[in-house]
């Protein structure tokens, strides 16, 4: 119960720390209202943390106020109710009051009930703040967030009360959302950058951080190489107060003596990883960027940490330098340069390194400080908004200077997650360098590297039918009834006499058997058995043994047949028994004539029959008459 207590005492002086020096701001966008005349004007609408916001378009749609089921708490299913627009009629923007459940489900509630888009009108005067998402544990199924899609906006209540007294009247409410200037497009190239953690064990919004990092990098990385954009990785920490330098807590989540801090992975001191090797992995991480970057490939830190999530996760308990070195030098990065921007975590210094980044936290012209993780900053503005590939990228598109966009971002919105496949100046083959970083066998080039429009995966090939199984990264092997075409499975062969010998075998899951008449591990090695010195075979009194690679020789006395099956000489030839042999031939030979000259000799007595039969009912014989019937004499003789 102390523990929790005092955790909770940590988090609640972190965010004192930001609530009183840290500054939050607000991000908006337009909304215009058309029709009718009384509310025709331009307003302010703040963005929600959530949904899909259009940056860089426009949204026009007619305003509905439910008659029941008013703040959107509800399924409006439930409620017999549909804003699902018809052909030819504007797109539904839903009115809902705030209160009563969480901006979330409001959304989710909208959407599934046909709406394009949600608007909340606040409950009391005040100046707009951001619709944020719950936090974690708040919500029983809190797996809905990630599928709200449509856009949200939160208005004033004297702007809503004035929509809702001319929906009242019976006026049509045309309202026209704009997000093109809801991020600045100064120049020809975008600056981004995105406020992330190493942690994977704090649920849902650690997967949702990987999973977009996974998903994003390939776009990324092109747009990087191309010089489309500069991205730039970060990473929070807090610093322990004072008082509390020698607790539990801050020993075990801070490194360099309270400096840099993160909340434990598992909320638990007494298990599994501390918010300490968290820090750690944050400050490599940070040093992987800005030794790849000082090299001019800063679009590597995206290989780093995807590879990182999948061969080191905490569950597996390979969250450890250990394996972030074997990553590190699978993308040919330095990593003594690494180490040295590390340095010690145990020193009572500060470290350049997480200094700038807690210095960077802090917002400068017109961006807020960073305070909630992830966030995502394009040209120097928050980004609000679900993190999701197409989302970010056409938020990233926006903030282009007209007519400087790539061609990227000239495609029609609902195929941009799509359009880098048909690219071509954005197609790149990052498994032509180090193979990026993936497993390879070099004397067969098969390889576990596979470049696609997302960016290049690690995953064993299937090469002519046979599947290779392994990690990707370390090893793969071949499995399944081919498995010894390639590279011999692994195993031991050599070639001796014309004949070779091998111990692999066709099913891969038995492993390198070194083949009869050798022994040995079967994988370096496998050497020639002795059979005749180990007397393993050819033990019979009149044998005579000889060793052979492979196999052995035995040959028996006194001209003996060998029985390799029984081991033992069998059967002995002399010359009666040769002449009794060759009786029992000639034998056979005569019965086999004799009884063919006889079936000649009957078969030609039947021929001669059947013919003689067949020739005497059309002409006499030497010993018939000419017999003519009557009917068939001629009148001429």
């Amino acid at each position: 119960m102390n523990i929790k207590l005092n955790l909770l005492l940590l988090y609640v002086l972190f965010l004192l720390l930001n609530c009183c020096f840290g500054r939050f701001l607000v991000e908006k966008n337009s909304l215009k209202i058309t029709s009718p005349k009384s509310l025709k004007g331009t307003y302010e609408c703040a963005i929600g943390n959530f949904g899909v916001p259009q940056y860089g378009g426009t949204l026009v749609g007619s305003v509905v106020y439910p008659n029941v089921n008013q703040n959107g708490c509800k399924n409006f299913t439930d409620v017999n109710a549909s804003f699902q627009s018809k052909p030819g009629s504007f797109p539904t923007f839903l009115l809902v009051d705030r209160g009563d459940c969480y901006f979330t489900l409001k959304a989710w509630n909208a959407q599934n009930g046909g709406a394009a888009a949600i608007l909340v009108a606040d409950d009391k005067e005040e100046t707009l703040i951001t619709m944020d998402t719950p936090e974690e544990g708040h919500v029983a199924n809190d797996d809905y967030i990630e599928k709200i899609s449509i856009p949200s906006a939160l208005i004033s209540k004297t702007l809503g009360d004035r929509i809702k007294e001319a929906l009242s009247n019976g006026e049509m409410v045309h309202i026209n959302l704009d997000w093109r200037e809801a991020l600045p497009h100064p120049d020809d190239r975008v600056e981004y950058e995105l406020w992330t953690n190493s942690n994977d064990e704090c649920g849902p919004k650690c997967d949702n951080q990987i999973n977009f990092v996974k998903s994003f990098k390939g776009a990324a990385q092109q747009l990087e190489k191309k010089g489309f954009t500069q991205f730039t990785p970060h990473y929070i920490t807090w610093f322990c107060p004072r008082e509390f330098l020698l607790s539990k807590q801050c020993k075990s989540q801070c490194i360099n003596h309270g400096r840099y801090c993160a909340p434990d992975p598992e909320q638990d001191f007494n298990k599994g990883y501390d918010g300490k090797d968290v820090v750690v992995q944050n400050l490599r991480q940070v040093c992987f960027f800005k030794v790849a970057n000082e090299s001019g490939r800063p679009w590597q830190w995206w290989d780093y940490v995807t590879d990182f999530s999948i061969r080191c996760p905490m569950k597996e308990k390979k969250y450890t330098e250990e394996c972030s070195d074997q990553v590190i030098k699978s993308l040919g990065v330095d990593l003594k340069k690494i180490k040295d921007c590390v340095g010690d975590p145990l020193a009572d210094v500060d470290n350049p390194v997480l200094k700038a980044e807690q210095d960077a936290q802090i917002g400068k012209e017109s961006r807020g400080d960073v305070t909630i993780l992830p966030t995502l900053v394009i040209n120097n503005r928050q980004y609000r908004g679900k993190l999701s590939r197409p989302a970010v990228l056409k938020a990233i598109c926006s903030g282009f200077q007209e007519t400087t966009e790539p061609s990227i971002c000239l495609t029609p919105g609902h195929h941009l997650a799509n359009s880098l496949i048909s690219n071509s100046d954005m197609e790149t083959n990052e498994c032509l360098e180090n193979n990026g970083g993936c497993w390879q066998e070099k004397s067969s080039n098969i390889t576990a590297c596979r470049d696609t429009f997302r960016g290049r995966v690690c995953e064993c090939p299937i090469v002519k039918n046979v599947k290779f199984v392994g990690d990707g990264y370390t090893h793969c092997e071949a499995s399944g009834a081919l498995s010894c075409e390639f590279n011999n499975g692994g195993c031991w062969k050599v070639s001796h006499g014309g004949r070779l010998y091998s111990a692999c075998h066709d099913d891969y899951r038995k492993g390198c058997e070194c083949p009869s008449g050798f022994k040995g591990d079967g994988v370096l090695s496998c050497e020639d058995i002795d059979e005749c010195k180990e007397k393993s075979a050819c033990q019979c009194p009149d044998c005579k043994c000889k060793n052979t690679f492979g196999s052995y020789e035995c040959k028996c006395n006194s001209g003996l047949l060998y029985s390799r099956e029984n081991d033992t000489c069998i059967g002995k030839y002399t010359s009666s028994s040769v002449a009794s042999i060759w009786m029992i031939i000639v034998v056979l030979v005569v019965t086999l004539s004799g009884g063919y000259a006889f079936y000649k000799y009957r078969i030609q007595r039947y021929m001669d029959t059947e013919i003689r039969a067949i020739m005497a009912q059309y002409m006499p014989l030497d010993n018939q008459p000419l017999i003519i019937p009557n009917n068939q004499v001629h009148h001429d003789i």
